[in-house]
This record gives structure tokens, C-alpha cells and sequence, in this order.
């Protein structure tokens, strides 16, 4: 049996470049048709993010994906100031006051919180830190394995919940099969009462009435459904027993659940008697467990 994924995942781990440099990685995965990588790294990384794209992509299958690196740097750390975009900022204020006749000087403390003017980051670009791509590109599969982990984890979590909601459908169909039965008898009894009322007292020959029957039973009998659902709730467990990717899989089987149900609902709807309404009930209680089946299905890999 492989291993059943969720798509819904989190892993972060540090990684040193030298003692003055260090970086934080972290993934997070939600649910996604396909695979949506989206990288989340410093200025001058695009060499490095061309890489990591190629590895993340033959380690992932589906899921929306979020990578983020952080660098962190110690020691020798220096407060750097933007001169150039600070003296743009200044101009532009003094033309903008004197072209309103305004007299006013600008905050220094605002101009230096504007973003770029001043920057943390010393010893160049990131792509410039010695070292960097290959102490990143390393830690990717530890990453993923961790990610992986936390996946396989949740995966495991929703197949058991689905192995449940299986089993719930499996004995709402055994109950529904139990009470077919007798929802027919109260359909003919209530066909026969039907054609004395129509024909007036006229007696209605037995063979009239069997046609009758026949149409009102194949118009109204749910035992082809209840078959095809036991089918389909019995290859659903297989697929949870074979593992691997099952999503998509997963997803078009309940649609075919979901409509084995609304057939029942459908033929039972104008049905009489205390078994018809439990029949109606068990219907909804159905599509109610494969709804819920659905949305867990969708975290699936």
C-alpha cells in the first residue's frame, strides 16, 4: 500500500552559510488542482529560484505551494542608507511645498521609514553571499521530507475519516435495501385503492393491474441504485487500501455516489408510508456523508 498525501502541509528549517550568515527556509502547501509553485525569495536570487523550482517540481504533484528564504545576517551587520533615493525624496518634497506656497520642511523620521531608503542587508546581494545557492539546494529535500511528512500525516488522518463515512453509506444502503420491500406493497395497495376509485367500482382484472404495478415498481424501485452505490463504495475503499494519488480519483467516484442518491431521492419522493419516509431520510443522511466526503477528498494529493 503506497502512502495516501494530503495537501495540506508545513516544514521550516535553518541552514548556515558561513558563522556571519545564516537563512531560514520554510513550505506550506494548501489544497490545488495542479502544482502552483509560488518562491518567495531575496533581490538577485532568480539563478537560485530557477533551481529550486526544478527540484521542487520533481519532489511535488499537486498543491499550492509557497517557499519562502530568509537570510539572516550576524556580526558584521551594518544599518545601510540609501543616499540617492533619500536626496530624490527631499527634492520632491521642497518642489511640492514651494509649487503650493507652502513653508515646510520635511520629517526626517518620515523619510526614513519610507521603504529602500534605509536596509539592514550588508555585503552586497544576496546572490553575491559566497556560498548561498548550493547551502539553500541542499537543504530542499530535507524540506520536502519534512513537508512530506506532516502530509502523509494529515493523509492518513483523512483516509481514516473516509473509511468511516464509507462504512456510513454501506449501512445506510443495507437499511434502504431492508426497506424497499415494504414501500412496494404500499405502492401497489395504494395503486389497486387507486383504479376502484378511477373506474368507478369497476372490478380491475389482476392482469391490468400487474401491468400497473410493473410501471409504478420500475419507476419507483431503488434497487438498481442501491447496487451501484455498494459498488462504488466498495471500489472507494480499494482505491483507500491501494494508497498513491487518489484526489481526482476520488472526487469523480462521489460525483457517481452523489448521483446513485439523488436517483433514490428522486423515485422515492412521492412515496407514502412510514418506510418511504425513512427511505427519503436515508437518502439526504447519504448525500449529507458524501458531501462531507467530497470536501475532505479535496485535500488529497
Amino acid at each position: 500500500m503506497s502512502a495516501i498525501y494530503s495537501m495540506t502541509g508545513y516544514a521550516s528549517l535553518r541552514g548556515l552559510v558561513r558563522e556571519t550568515v545564516a537563512f531560514t527556509l520554510t513550505i506550506k502547501s494548501v489544497n490545488h488542482r495542479f502544482l502552483d509553485l509560488h518562491l518567495r525569495l531575496p533581490s538577485s536570487c532568480d539563478g537560485l529560484e530557477v533551481q529550486m523550482r526544478r527540484m521542487l517540481k520533481e519532489s511535488l504533484r499537486r498543491g499550492h505551494i509557497e517557499v519562502t528564504l530568509q537570510l539572516e545576517r550576524r556580526g558584521d551587520s551594518e544599518v545601510q542608507l540609501n543616499a540617492g533615493l533619500l536626496d530624490a525624496y527631499m527634492r520632491a518634497f521642497r518642489q511640492a511645498a514651494e509649487a503650493h506656497g507652502l513653508a515646510s520642511d520635511p520629517d526626517l523620521n518620515t523619510m526614513l521609514r519610507i521603504p529602500g531608503v534605509m536596509s539592514a542587508e550588508s555585503g552586497g546581494p544576496a546572490a553575491e553571499v559566497e556560498g548561498l545557492d548550493a547551502a539553500v539546494l541542499l537543504q530542499i529535500a530535507p524540506l520536502v521530507q519534512g513537508l512530506n511528512e506532516g502530509r502523509r500525516q494529515e493523509g492518513a488522518s483523512l483516509a481514516a475519516e473516509l473509511r468511516a463515512s464509507m462504512l456510513r453509506l454501506q449501512s445506510f444502503a443495507e437499511e434502504m435495501a431492508e426497506l424497499r420491500s415494504g414501500v412496494r406493497e404500499v405502492q401497489f395497495e395504494r395503486l389497486r385503492s387507486r383504479l376502484l376509485e378511477l373506474t368507478q367500482g369497476v372490478p380491475v382484472s389482476e392482469e391490468r393491474l400487474l401491468a400497473e404495478a410493473a410501471v409504478l415498481a420500475e419507476k419507483s424501485d431503488v434497487e438498481e441504485e442501491i447496487v451501484r452505490l455498494r459498488t462504488h463504495v466498495e471500489r472507494f475503499v480499494a482505491m483507500l487500501d491501494e494508497g498513491g494519488e487518489l484526489g481526482k480519483r476520488m472526487d469523480f467516484l462521489l460525483q457517481e455516489l452523489n448521483r446513485e442518491a439523488n436517483t433514490m431521492l428522486s423515485k422515492t419522493s412521492g412515496a407514502s408510508g412510514g418506510n418511504s419516509l425513512r427511505i427519503t431520510e436515508l437518502g439526504l443522511e447519504m448525500k449529507a456523508e458524501i458531501e462531507k466526503a467530497r470536501e475532505q477528498v479535496q485535500n488529497l494529493e
